[in-house]
């Protein structure tokens, strides 16, 4: 096991490392920031004054060695416009996107896996076929405009749900979070569904198709034969057997969750990491966008890592084909 952990650390420092170069060099040649932070009426003095101040007179890989020296001590840089560190501005609107991240999760867990079960164990019935024409709706569906109609219906027309903002946050061992109060839960339920709904209609799907597969092994059968109870045969025997490959696919959908929440947040103005880095990429402000880039990777690998280790777990011949491998 140790051997296992130690070599899936080194794979996601190498990664990180490989991230670093191309994130780096992919931001930093596209387009002039300067021209967004100077006044028109400066001279070309003044001009080359505020480059040198911020390091952009110099060669880019120059740059990227200086980078690579604060990045080793958790310095990213410091955001051109708003004067602090970027991966302090960044670790400031992570819980935010973190909380709506986990909540559209929990959605897809709570949601998904009973809908998917209940379209595997009947197949040809009415509310089955209604449930996977959800899903289709769910993968098809664009992102902007389910939360649009989401604001019109719940928020417009019922009243019933706040549009925007995330309401107040109570401090936790210094993290804000807003999930501690009924308030908090209403100004977080549509950003959450808006973001959960395609991964429910994953789930949906992956926990069909593994109920389906399941239902016709033997030792699902010997159970029935046996004269166990239904609920005791979809709880022990499926449910706790399809389970593997849904840990594995939402650990690693979470990330995609966490990184492409820029839509979401910018619809409902939710304060979190996607909707900073928005208005980043409209001021060209290089260090908040490869902070942010940066600290999403880390996050998909982190997440990488935990999924393999726990699939390891779940499943010990995991270990036992990288041994031989």
């Amino acid at each position: 096991m140790l051997s296992f952990f130690l070599r899936r650390l080194g794979q996601a420092a190498l990664v990180i490392f490989v991230m670093v170069v191309v994130v780096f060099f992919g931001v930093n040649v596209i387009g002039d920031p300067i021209w967004m932070l100077v006044s028109p009426e400066m001279d070309q003095q003044a001009i080359a004054a505020t480059a040198a101040s911020l390091g952009l007179d110099k060669p880019i890989w120059e740059q990227f060695l200086y980078f690579l020296r604060g990045a080793v001590t958790g310095d990213l840089g410091r955001s051109f416009v708003h004067g602090e560190p970027a991966i302090q501005l960044i670790l400031s609107r992570m819980p935010a996107t973190m909380e709506l991240a986990l909540v559209a999760l929990l959605m897809a867990v709570v949601l998904g896996i009973p809908l998917g079960l209940y379209a595997g164990l009947r197949p040809d019935g009415f509310l089955s076929r209604g449930i996977m024409a959800g899903s289709i709706l769910g993968f098809s569906l664009p992102t902007f405009w389910v939360g649009l109609m989401l604001i019109m219906a719940f928020s417009v027309m019922l009243g019933w749900l706040p549009a925007t903002g995330r309401g107040d946050t109570t401090d936790i061992l210094g993290v804000q979070t807003s999930l501690l109060s009924l308030e908090g839960w209403k100004y977080i339920a549509l950003p959450a569904l808006n973001l959960a709904l395609l991964k429910i209609s994953l789930v949906i799907r992956l926990t069909r198709a593994g109920t389906r597969e399941v239902v016709l092994m033997d030792y699902v059968r010997f159970a029935r034969a046996k004269g166990l109870s239904p609920t005791r045969i979809v709880g022990v025997h499926v449910l706790k057997n399809i389970l593997i490959p849904i840990v594995t696919v939402l650990g690693l959908e979470f990330g995609s969750l966490v990184a492409f929440s820029v839509v979401t947040e910018t619809i409902f103005a939710w304060p979190g990491m996607g909707k900073l880095l928005l208005e980043a990429i409209q001021r060209l402000d290089r260090p908040v966008i490869v902070a942010y880039i940066m600290v999403v990777v880390v996050v998909f690998v982190v997440i990488n890592l935990v999924v393999d280790l726990l699939y390891s777990v779940l499943d010990p011949r995991v270990r036992l084909v990288e041994a031989k491998a």
